[in-house]
This record gives structure tokens, C-alpha cells and sequence, in this order.
């Protein structure tokens, strides 16, 4: 009769385990549906509140207070998506120094962080001497 009693608190053990892994789920799972609620409801409101009068002139395309002239095609220079592009490439790189700082101040982490960090450097440096072999930073 032990036995059961036994395997009944483990059994009973493994729920309670189970009902707290889960529990942080649904406390997740609850906010991101109250977050889609949330914007369904604003989205809703706005478009029962809004007045709605289509008039040709509301229909036209419409651009920092110019009347539209000519195509809605313009050519674009692309060589200006890839100094962005090469920004935000750089930017986002950039953000992983502070938390390697972090670390790197921690005790015991010292000489292997030095060196991945080192690595981590090396690849943004071979991007960047890659980028510049291509005549990607001349600007003409």
C-alpha cells in the first residue's frame, strides 16, 4: 500500500510541475491576446468613427503637398540602399559591444570572451574590406 501512495505523490508531483511550466505560457499567451484585442478594438472604433466622403480629388496620389506630375515610376539610385544597408549592417553589429562589455567584466570570462570578440571583429572587418573592394563606399 506504500507503493501507491508513493506514485500517486510523484504522479501528483509531475502535475504540479507541469501546471507551473505551463502557467508562464498562458500568462504569455493571455497579454498577446489581449494585445490583438486591444488593436482589433482601436482599428474597429476608428473605422466606425471616421467620416467616409471619396471624392476624386481624396482618391489622387498625394505626396508632401505637390500635386502629382508625370508616372508614379521614378528612377531611384540604388547606391543609396546600400550605404543603409551597410548602416544598419554596422549599427545592428555594434549593438553586441555592450553586452560582450557586460561579460567581459565578469569574472572568469575574461580571455575567452577577448577572443570572440576578436573573431566577431574580424568578420565585420572582412565585410567591410569586402564592401570597399566592390567600390560600394566611393562615393561618385
Amino acid at each position: 500500500m506504500p507503493e501507491a501512495t508513493t506514485v500517486r505523490t510523484t504522479s501528483g508531483t509531475g502535475v504540479q510541475l507541469a501546471a507551473d511550466y505551463f502557467h508562464g505560457y498562458a500568462v504569455v499567451g493571455l497579454l498577446a491576446a489581449i494585445g490583438v484585442i486591444f488593436v482589433a478594438v482601436a482599428f474597429g472604433a476608428g473605422r466606425l468613427l471616421r467620416p467616409v466622403v471619396p471624392t476624386p480629388e481624396k482618391l489622387l496620389t498625394y505626396e508632401c503637398g505637390v500635386d502629382p506630375v508625370g508616372e508614379g515610376w521614378a528612377h531611384t539610385q540604388i547606391r543609396y540602399y546600400v550605404y543603409a544597408f551597410l548602416y544598419v549592417i554596422f549599427a545592428v553589429d555594434s549593438i553586441f559591444l555592450f553586452p560582450w562589455a557586460t561579460v567581459f567584466a565578469a569574472p572568469g570570462f575574461g580571455a575567452a570572451t577577448l577572443v570572440e570578440m576578436f573573431i566577431f571583429l574580424g568578420f565585420l572587418a572582412v565585410g567591410l574590406l569586402y564592401a570597399w573592394k566592390k567600390g560600394v563606399l566611393e562615393w561618385t
